[in-house]
């Protein structure tokens, strides 16, 4: 009874890892439209950086994210859809 058990156990984890570690598709609509121009205006103070407007995927549909002044930290960040310092 322990080894069915032990043995169940084993298999079920098995599986979850290895389903756990499958290769996700993602189907998109195909590339996302040129960037948009838009107006930067001034920063709202120093020590503030300009992040560009990007494309965003979001429900299957392209959808435009305006550029904005961020603080600057200090490290890399990860901002959808890019890394920026």
């Amino acid at each position: 009874m322990i080894k069915k058990s032990i043995l169940l156990c084993f298999l079920l984890t098995s599986i979850g890892l290895m389903t756990a570690c499958a290769e996700r598709r993602y189907e998109v609509p195909g590339p996302p439209p040129p960037p948009r121009a838009g107006m930067m205006g001034y920063a709202p103070g120093p020590g503030f950086v300009w992040c560009d407007g990007y494309w965003d995927l979001r429900g299957g549909r392209w959808f435009w994210v305006n550029g904005r002044w961020e603080p600057r930290g200090h490290g890399y960040k990860f901002y959808r859809g890019r890394w920026r310092y």
